[in-house]
């Protein structure tokens, strides 16, 4: 009898809640800090903010990896061209937000070959999210 093997979610990848966590938490402070990413601080500012989306970002990422649907359960859906309607988002809004995202994970310091499943995840919400030619 062949038993079924259950793949390990993204989420669980990243450490489950507490990863997440982190990866949200680094991946913030660089918006708010790094020099190179002031167009992203900026173009939050234009929408709810980075607090705002601090918790979001949390709460959509849980669910979007595989984890509980923190987001779903509050707003009832994670489309994620609707969230982002209301923020102009181009190209290079894209980019930015995927080399922080980058920037992110390698402080997390997760396994390379988790590092990339994500990367092609979050590459792909990020297209998702471009309103902009």
């Amino acid at each position: 009898m062949n038993i079924p093997v259950r793949r390990q979610s993204l989420y669980e990848d990243l450490g489950g809640e507490e990863g997440v966590r982190e990866l949200v938490k680094i991946f913030y402070d660089i918006i708010e800090t790094d020099p190179e990413a002031e167009a992203l601080r900026l173009l939050h500012l234009r929408g709810h903010g980075v607090a705002h989306s601090r918790i979001e970002q949390f709460n959509f990422l849980s669910g979007f990896l595989g984890g509980p649907q923190y987001y779903v359960q509050k707003y009832g859906h994670a489309r994620l061209r609707e969230m982002h309607e209301h923020i102009p988002i181009g190209p290079s809004d894209r980019d930015l937000w995927l080399a922080c995202m980058v920037k992110a994970i390698a402080q997390v310091g997760l396994d390379r070959s988790v590092a990339d499943k994500l990367m092609r995840h979050l590459t792909r919400a990020a297209e998702t999210c471009r309103n902009l030619d």
